[in-house]
């Protein structure tokens, strides 16, 4: 372990999106990612930072909460395909 909070972190991301998400492409995968990656920086109080978000520690405008699922609708022709959750 070199990192407590990188550990922490990496288990997080693992347990919340990645383990979840079945992804059907980069591009799909790119964007739960970024949703994933907003919420947690923007939408989530930290308690290493006194409840704070990132974003708020950093002095950034928060926009709001993110949706706790996102309904993904495909451009691309995926087998069985159309709405990702």
């Amino acid at each position: 372990m070199q990192s407590g909070f990188v550990e922490s972190f990496n288990g997080r991301l693992r347990d919340e999106c990645l383990n979840e998400t079945l992804f059907t492409s980069p591009p799909h995968a790119r964007f739960v990612l970024d949703v994933w990656r907003y919420d947690y920086n923007h939408v989530r109080p930290h308690s290493k930072l006194g409840g704070r978000t990132p974003a708020e520690k950093a002095g950034k405008p928060v926009r709001g909460h993110a949706p706790r699922q996102v309904a993904i609708t495909s451009t691309d022709h995926h087998v069985g395909g159309g709405l990702y959750l």
